[in-house]
């Protein structure tokens, strides 16, 4: 990977993984008009790490409270052998480790799958089309006023399982949690936050295995450029979590649906001619 690519790459990442227009889709695209052929799920998922940072950043408050309630669940239950009753914080923990199982299970099973798919556009372009309308129909069904108080283990399972779809590229990961939430009548300032955070253990363990994988694999190389991209993709995720936010609380998800559809449309036609 060079520095231009990286750079490239980077911004997109940055944009794409948050703005909900699948930032594996146009890495995907990307690396094919670059002709990067090697390492294109391990240079992914280091450029999805630089996103991770953008998400620990923009909610450090709130994912030190989530951890340090959570943490001192977890010392009371070892003291008192029972489980008591949880505050907000450390119920919003609980479901964001139960939404990660569905997420993790298929991230698991299509994993070969997947990597596949990064060497062909055409199931890209198709996923485009799909988000879009996801992103549309969720828009406009999407008025709930669930707090956290009110979300259930069910909520959380389908949203961790709409993480799980966003594992194909075209597919949209913060849009299909996003879309996943307002579907289970989630407030919509909790359906933003609890997209981000759930992408955390998601985007770390990914980025673990990757990292596993590079060590492995000798066609793999870690080169310096690559790291230009993860810290150009974590400055430019944090601009695009704030519009995000914006975007959702005046109700504009459904713009992405025309972005998606038209760039879906170009690169289906553009595998015909």
């Amino acid at each position: 990977m060079g520095w231009l690519e990286a750079i490239v790459l980077g911004f997109f990442q940055g944009i794409a993984e948050f703005l909900p227009i699948s930032s594996s889709g146009h890495l995907a695209l990307l690396q094919q008009f670059f002709g990067i052929t090697q390492g294109n799920l391990f240079y992914a998922e280091m450029l999805h790490f630089g996103t991770l940072l953008s998400i620990l950043i923009v909610y450090f408050k709130d994912i030190k409270a989530i951890v340090l309630d959570f943490l001192k669940l977890i010392i009371s239950i070892f003291k008192s052998k029972k489980i008591p009753t949880l505050n907000s914080n450390q119920k919003f923990a609980v479901l964001i480790l139960i939404a990660s199982i569905p997420t993790a299970l298929i991230g698991l099973i299509f994993e070969d799958f997947i990597e596949s798919m990064f060497s062909s556009v055409l199931p890209i372009g198709i996923a485009f089309i799909v988000t879009g309308f996801l992103l549309w129909f969720s828009e406009k069904k999407g008025n709930g006023n669930k707090s956290i108080e009110n979300v259930t283990v069910k909520d959380s399972i389908f949203v961790g399982f709409m993480q799980g779809l966003a594992i194909f590229p075209g597919i949209s990961r913060s849009g299909s949690t996003i879309v996943g939430a307002l579907l289970r009548d989630f407030d919509r300032s909790l359906a933003t936050e609890f997209s981000f955070i759930l992408s955390i253990p998601a985007v770390l363990g990914s980025f673990l295995i990757g990292i596993k994988g590079a060590v492995e694999n000798s066609s793999v190389t870690i080169e310096l450029p690559i790291f230009i991209g993860v810290f150009i993709s974590a400055i430019t995720g944090i601009f695009a979590i704030k519009a995000l936010i914006k975007m959702l609380e005046n109700k504009k998800l459904h713009y992405f649906s025309f972005y998606l559809w038209i760039i879906g449309i170009i690169v289906i036609v553009s595998q015909f001619i």
